[in-house]
């Protein structure tokens, strides 16, 4: 199963492809559809197989609070690793990386550095929600 999602994820080029009963792709950037279906559709997060091509903290944190069962990456951040540790989903990568870099490849991605010193999932939620509030007003 997860090797089918895999291949879905890059022979179509989507940035998240999601399984749970239903296989759903998704072409959003940064966490932008994982955030909405936790808020618009958590009951399909709950038990699902994912497939990312980059996964950070605030993903991972997405992820551990919508119920994920397992996830397969091709890039995972550590503080991504870390909080998976202290979790319940079952994690695979390709490469991991001491941090998520930003688009233009200058420094972190901006909700890696927000997410960094957060303990929890919810404490990641916490500031996923204030940027994410931030961005829609611009």
């Amino acid at each position: 199963m997860m090797e089918d999602l895999i291949r879905l994820l890059h022979e179509g080029d989507h940035s998240l492809v999601v399984a749970n009963g239903d296989v759903c792709t998704f072409d959003g950037r940064g966490v932008s559809d994982l955030y909405g279906l936790f808020k618009e559709d958590p009951g399909f997060l709950k038990g699902a197989s994912i497939a990312d091509k980059v996964v950070g903290k605030a993903a991972a944190a997405l992820m551990i609070l919508g119920g994920v069962k397992e996830v397969f990456t091709d890039i995972i951040s550590r503080p991504a690793l870390d909080l998976f540790a202290r979790s319940e989903v079952r994690v695979g990568y390709g490469t991991a990386v001491p941090h998520i870099i930003n688009r233009t490849e200058t420094g972190w991605c901006p909700l890696e550095t927000r997410c960094f010193d957060c303990f929890t999932p919810q404490d990641c939620f916490t500031q996923i929600e204030e940027f994410i509030t931030l961005q829609s007003k611009k």
